[in-house]
């Protein structure tokens, strides 16, 4: 074969090569929130954040209605309810203390406390789903759908009452829908490793325990939500403005955009996600 003919296959092959190696990233970032956990996928950064929107621009509405919308409503402690477009529902840390005023058809719980979970859930709701196994140690493992709604869970671990560890006491839950994957981190007590990071995938909203004390301390909750890099994050599990002000004070003001909501509910579309990291505070009911 000439040279030049070498060449020019060598080249093409090159080229090929390049473009085959920026598509991959691609595709697997618009399939990266999960259905996954269980397959240790290779650790893919996620894209930069889009340019913040004005300052006067609204971020989200309080009333849902698109198909591409997802309603968040903050019931307090660890509680949210989740509704997704296709009326499925979900109550995360369920339990018989904070509880919403419907039946859920999904309810997700954590056994650091009895707040987090009930050992008498109602029985009219379709999927309780525990964050720890049945088997001390082992983890528990979810891959469920439901209408429009996914759920799947990464298992991490807790401290027991002793200062020991309990393996996989804990379950991050994460929720897709509308194209939007939320993360619902339970009662996180270590930071993540990567390939925890690798296994969450993107991940556009966080809901975060930021009491600094009983889950993580105050920078070491900061150093999860850096290394998530998500667009929103919405703190839970703050018992008083003493507790919350001091996860919001340490945020870095060039990292973070901070505001407070009037409601408790919030709807989000991925649209509607902000350009640059945001925390949004919404008030216990």
């Amino acid at each position: 074969m000439p040279p030049s003919s070498c060449l020019r296959r060598i080249q093409s092959g090159l080229i090929a090569l390049a473009l085959t190696c920026v598509a991959i990233p691609a595709l697997a970032q618009a399939d990266r929130c999960p259905k996954l956990v269980a397959e240790a996928p290779a650790r893919i950064v996620p894209a930069a954040f889009r340019l913040p929107p004005a300052p006067q621009e609204a971020l989200f509405r309080l009333v849902a209605g698109a198909s591409d919308e997802v309603t968040l409503n903050y019931i307090g402690h660890s509680t949210f309810l989740i509704e997704t477009a296709g009326g499925v529902t979900v109550a995360t840390d369920y339990n018989d203390y904070v509880r919403p005023d419907v039946v859920p058809r999904v309810a997700t719980m954590n056994r650091a406390h009895s707040t987090h979970y009930s050992l008498n859930p109602d029985p009219g709701i379709e999927h309780v789903l525990k964050g720890w196994s049945d088997t001390p140690g082992q983890p528990a493992r979810y891959d469920l759908d439901v209408g429009d709604l996914w759920v799947g869970n990464l298992a991490t671990n807790t401290r027991d009452w002793e200062g020991g560890t309990t393996r996989n006491g804990n379950s991050i839950f994460i929720f897709r829908a509308a194209d939007l994957c939320i993360a619902h981190l339970g009662h996180l007590h270590h930071t993540l490793t990567e390939d925890d990071i690798a296994a969450l995938g993107r991940i556009d909203i966080v809901l975060a325990p930021v009491d600094g004390s009983y889950t993580l301390d105050v920078d070491g909750m900061i150093e999860v939500l850096r290394s998530l890099e998500s667009p929103l994050v919405i703190p839970m599990h703050y018992f008083n403005e003493t507790t919350l002000n001091a996860f919001l004070n340490r945020l870095g003001a060039r990292e973070f955009i901070v505001q407070r909501n009037a409601s408790s509910t919030l709807v989000v579309s991925r649209a509607s996600l902000p350009g640059r990291p945001t925390v949004i505070v919404l008030p216990q009911r």
